[in-house]
């Protein structure tokens, strides 16, 4: 955790508005999306099935109001049945209209520290999209069998009308789960105890195909008038376990599409050698045992997201997963091993966060479509091959706007100790002048610039001095001490 007592905010709230000038950050949303948001009505009534009795429940962030996922889960047949409602955005908007061009536009929700730029109008992503307790629904329902080990044997998709129960955040799920208690009155098994148990299967089942996930920190800003704090929050074994339902979704959905012969699925190449070294690095700056002999994956679990370093080493990870796309298809692949997503050590799609990401509504129809027997929409054929344009924009473009307001936010924390040395180890010099490069500084754990009058030590633990932390710049410099 990252605080100081006093911070010029006047000045923060003006860099953060000159990062959003900048970068073209939406401000709102034309009049003729709104107005469609505010009056959108289900387009696909006919095909939805009325499934309000099953007990869902939401497990989401604090204070979150557009939830796209409920789940259900029960013993069956020596397994179990997870009931997946995925909120069904597509029903609510009209292709080729302002609300759908305005969603291309943007993509994705875009997320920097305490601060949250929509996909979508709220009065749709967090009113009538959203999954809300005691609120009718629009669903894209999934029942997914697993047998005992947790493997999937079957799958089955359908428009369906859902009522979600109860809304949890990620620390009221746990306490449930650890406590026993039971959630849904009478029943036998408790649906977060289910959720328990076949997280921990799933989890197996992505150790055995040698896949990971990486429970990332978020980091987020916390204000108390002049104080400015930035923190990273740990993830629970509950957000994990719920996390390994949408992957879950995900692979199943891949293999509708595939089975189908058209989609669009989600893809990472293998992290190269230069990568992996960096992260390495990154793990030794940090003062954490990472033995050669120890795969990535492994190594991953090992990590503990409520130790600061251990944190600062998930984040580090995500350079590893770099070079992720999407990857559309009107004619089934003969071969699919390279469209693997490599974490996932599977085929993969997005189908699971519509009211965040563009890309999975459009993957949701063309699984809808395979179920039913009927042709892909038009609509959603003539937009697949556009998609992994529009989300790579978008994704870059939130990804700099998060890892400015960032940047930013350590800058500023940081300028009072312009001058002081710290402990840290060079993650990597620049290829053009190898004088210059990147250092991770373990307290507070940042990457950042460094430069030296000389080649940096790539590898080596080094002392370095700030010399430079501006703000309204979003810069943060080192000099080899």
């Amino acid at each position: 955790m990252m605080h100081l007592a006093s911070v010029d905010s006047a000045a923060l709230r003006d860099a953060t508005k000159a990062v959003k000038d900048e970068l073209d950050v939406p401000d709102g949303y034309p009049p003729g999306a709104e107005a469609e948001a505010a009056a959108a009505v289900d387009r696909c009534s006919a095909e939805r099935r009325d499934a309000t009795s099953i007990p869902l429940v939401t497990i989401d962030p604090p204070g979150s109001r557009d939830l796209d996922q409920a789940l259900d889960i029960e013993r069956h047949r020596g397994g179990y049945r997870v009931h997946y409602a995925i909120a069904d955005v597509a029903a609510l908007i009209e292709p080729g209209g302002a609300l759908d061009k305005e969603s291309q536009r943007r993509g994705e929700t875009w997320y920097g520290p305490d601060m949250r730029i929509p996909l979508h109008p709220a009065v749709l992503s967090e009113g009538a999209a959203s999954l809300l307790p005691g609120k009718e629904r629009l669903a894209v329902l999934w029942t997914i069998d697993l047998d005992a080990e947790g493997d999937r044997t079957s799958t089955h998709v359908e428009r369906a009308r859902v009522r979600s129960r109860e809304q949890l955040d990620y620390q009221q799920a746990q306490h449930r789960i650890d406590s026993g208690a039971r959630s849904h009155g009478s029943r036998p098994d408790d649906p977060l105890g289910l959720l328990a148990e076949v997280g921990r299967l799933r989890l197996e089942q992505e150790r055995a195909r040698g896949g990971v996930s990486l429970p990332l920190p978020d980091q987020t800003i916390h204000t108390d008038g002049d104080a400015w704090t930035l923190r990273y929050g740990t993830s629970r074994p509950a957000e994990q376990w719920n996390a390994q339902l949408s992957l879950l979704t995900g692979m199943a959905a891949a293999e509708i599409m595939l089975d189908g012969g058209t989609g669009i699925l989600r893809t990472l190449p293998a992290a190269d050698e230069h990568a992996t070294r960096r992260v390495r690095r990154a793990a030794h700056a940090l003062g954490i045992d990472w033995p050669t002999t120890t795969p990535y994956p492994e190594f991953v679990r090992g990590l503990d997201p409520a130790r600061p370093e251990d944190a600062a080493m998930l984040i580090a990870c995500t350079r590893l997963l770099r070079g992720a796309g999407y990857e559309p298809f009107t004619a089934a692949p003969r071969d699919t091993t390279a469209r693997v997503h490599s974490a996932v050590a599977s085929t993969y799609a997005h189908v699971t966060a519509p009211l965040r990401r563009l890309v999975d509504r459009y993957g949701a129809e063309c699984c809808l479509a395979h179920a039913g027997g009927r042709e892909v929409p038009d609509w959603v054929l003539e937009a697949l091959p556009d998609l992994p344009g529009i989300m790579r924009g978008s994704s870059q473009r939130a990804a700099t706007f998060g890892n400015a307001m960032v940047d930013l936010v350590e800058a500023a924390l940081l300028a009072p100790a312009v001058g002081r040395e710290f402990p840290g180890v060079v993650l990597e010099a620049s290829d053009k002048d190898p004088r210059t490069g990147t250092i991770m500084i373990r307290e507070p754990a940042i990457e950042a610039r460094i430069t030296a009058e000389q080649d940096l030590p790539v590898g080596a633990d080094v002392r370095a001095r700030l010399v430079e932390a501006d703000a309204m710049a979003r810069r943060v410099e080192f000099a080899l001490a």
